[in-house]
């Protein structure tokens, strides 16, 4: 019986190691794609890596994410760095079949780069799609370590329909789980902390290919799935094995954007005690698509990933700040999406307050307590401690007035804790259980509650 229940509580510790966390908080950073779309180029990641360094690490902002297209072969503008295509006619690949970085946008390839981004105590991410590479079957390249080649476990039926680089890999063939091996290992080798991997949430032998090849490979990586539009939710048990799950579409700098987001946070609220967090994409403030400027006649260019051309984000300071406030109550990682060296100072205040990092990092999901019309109230409690965050959103262009009945919310009497505003950054004098509150047009009012002592 004893050797039983030794056996049980080992199978226990099994699983739970299997599905350990490795970010004890929603991880905090930055991702190229909505400054840069797929065509970040070596000297704008070094100049985000130095910015990313001196502005923002001291905040909590550690993780350096390139996205897709780094190893794309793109045909350029006649004398520019601005490409002529949307996804490249030709990718970079070594004799196994692996992608390597760009010759045209990383000409000196990652050492460097990812040197430089360990020295300043930031962790490097790449973004991987799904699959092997087309080219590789075509080359029918052989599969490192193996007798295999890429013909042999290349699904040509299973692809991705926004993105033509890769087929799918059939999970039932001898190779297929060396192939992940050797790439994944590829990039531990080269000192990656992060994989970004897409198209592959609804294909969930292949995101365990991912997992064993991680943990394979001996180096502490977070993962992060995607795309977001995709879920099935029969799925969770294979998610749990990552670290970060996306549950939008490509967020932008528009209120439907803004909508995509409460209408997820709305299904995930009670998505609690998991190793996974629930990723509502990038933050799209300051600069945005610097590889696409805006031609004089824009009907010749050519539609580039991403969306629109070079822009400062054109949220109001009001809708930044029901974003924020949104990404903060709903423990949704903070991975900056606009250009970091040129960040204009009102974002960059946004995303370095101090309380509305506290509130993310304490790594619970608000739930709604309140909906009226086009107002609602989200609720978190702090994990360690007497208080917490109460978000009051206005998503209506008209200013509402609301009387809160503050120990309803509480549930319990609110003249034992002190009220302060966040974005006004003043105290609020409470008197009574209610609260009169005026929220002016599509904007937030951002409290923060503690326990007297």
């Amino acid at each position: 019986m004893i050797k039983n229940l030794i056996s049980f509580l080992s199978l226990i510790l099994l699983v739970n190691n299997s599905f350990a966390q490795k970010c004890d908080t929603p991880p905090m950073g930055w991702n190229s794609f909505d400054s840069y779309g797929v065509y970040l180029h070596e000297q704008a990641a070094l100049s985000n890596i130095y910015a990313m360094s001196v502005k923002f690490k001291k905040f909590g902002y550690e993780y350096f994410t390139i996205d897709n297209g780094w190893f794309g072969e793109y045909k350029l503008k006649d004398g520019s760095i601005f490409p002529m295509e949307r996804h490249a006619s030709d990718i970079n690949i070594n004799e196994f079949g692996l992608v390597q970085p760009s010759k045209t946008y990383f000409p000196n390839g990652f050492k460097h780069i990812i040197e430089e981004c360990h020295k300043h105590g930031l962790k490097f991410g790449l973004h991987l799609m799904r699959g092997i590479p087309r080219k590789a079957v075509e080359l029918n390249t052989l599969i490192k370590g193996t007798n295999y080649r890429a013909c042999d476990i290349a699904d040509m039926k299973n692809v991705c329909n926004w993105c033509h680089y890769n087929y799918g890999v059939d999970m039932s063939k001898p190779g297929a789980q060396e192939f992940y091996n050797s790439l994944i290992q590829q990039l531990a080798d080269w000192g990656v902390d992060f994989i970004k991997y897409d198209d592959i949430v609804p294909y969930p032998e292949e995101i365990e290919a991912v997992v064993k090849a991680i943990k394979a490979s001996g180096r502490n990586i977070v993962l992060s799935l995607s795309p977001g539009d995709k879920i099935n939710y029969d799925g969770l048990d294979i998610y749990r094995q990552a670290d970060m799950l996306r549950v939008t579409h490509d967020i932008w700098d528009d209120r439907y954007g803004i909508s995509s987001c409460f209408l997820a946070w709305k299904k995930w609220q009670d998505f609690e005690g998991s190793s996974l967090w629930i990723d509502m994409d990038m933050i799209p403030f300051g600069k945005l698509q610097l590889m696409s400027p805006a031609s004089a006649d824009n009907q010749k260019d050519v539609a580039l990933a991403g969306k629109g051309h070079t822009r400062m984000s054109e949220l109001s300071k009001s809708e930044m700040r029901v974003f924020i406030t949104l990404r903060a109550l709903s423990a949704s990682p903070l991975i900056i999406g606009g250009d970091l060296p040129t960040m204009d100072d009102y974002s960059y205040s946004l995303l370095t307050n101090k309380e509305m990092i506290r509130a993310n990092q304490n790594g619970k999901i608000g739930k709604i307590v309140l909906k009226k019309q086009q107002l609602e109230i989200w609720k978190v409690e702090e994990k360690k401690g007497n208080g917490g965050w109460i978000g009051v959103f206005n998503l209506s262009d008209n200013e509402i007035s609301e009387k809160i009945d503050l120990n309803q919310l509480l549930k319990s009497d609110c003249l034992n804790f002190s009220f302060f505003d966040i974005w006004n950054n003043k105290n609020i004098n409470v008197s009574n259980s209610n609260l009169n509150l005026k929220i002016n047009p599509y904007d937030v009012i951002f409290l923060k509650y503690y326990l007297n002592k």
